[in-house]
């Protein structure tokens, strides 16, 4: 605090450039902060129906460049039907649930939507009468910025479980309670 209490007394440019660097530090981060790449899936153990619901929930930003890079420089997610579709195909083809035998559990695609800032791809599955638990893997938009975080959340068996996919990240494992089903 001394450092800053003898620049002050050194006269107003000294003042003056340290609030200009802090500034620019702030709009850095505001900037940097704005380009976190991140997803959020829930895979939903729906009683009422027996089916494993997911609902992927991005960032529409991420999207729209997503789909530049994916198909074509003229992609428009927002307004174009066949964008959003070959958007929901590329989500499905990405995200993948494994029993704990490694068996493929088969997502079928329920439908995409634009929302606000979001755009949703909804995929389900039977459930399984018997399901120790899932090995799920998540790699949408992993290929394109490695820095992406698909973050899942498994609701509906048991307490809440929260999966990570970060870094090299490709597969993780979320095990359930027998008495929860």
């Amino acid at each position: 605090m001394t450092n800053k209490l003898s620049i002050v007394k050194q006269g107003g440019f000294a003042l003056l450039a340290i609030l200009l660097v802090a500034g620019s530090m702030t709009y850095s981060n505001a900037a940097q902060a704005h380009q976190i790449k991140a997803a959020i899936t829930t895979v939903l153990f729906n009683p009422r129906t027996e089916n494993i619901e997911v609902m992927h929930r991005f960032n529409m930003h991420d999207a729209e460049h997503a789909v530049k890079v994916l198909f074509e420089k003229n992609a428009d997610i927002i307004d174009d039907k066949g964008t959003q579709q070959a958007f929901a195909d590329y989500v499905g083809k990405h995200f993948a649930l494994l029993n704990i035998e490694d068996e493929s559990l088969p997502l079928t695609q329920v439908g995409f939507e634009v929302e606000g800032k979001h755009f949703w791809v909804y995929q389900e599955t039977d459930q399984p009468p018997a399901l120790e638990g899932l090995k799920i893997r998540h790699d949408a938009l992993r290929d394109l910025w490695p820095s992406q975080v698909n973050t899942i959340n498994v609701e509906g068996n048991g307490p809440l479980k929260t999966l990570t996919f970060t870094d090299n990240v490709t597969l993780l494992e979320v095990g359930f309670n027998a008495s929860h089903h």
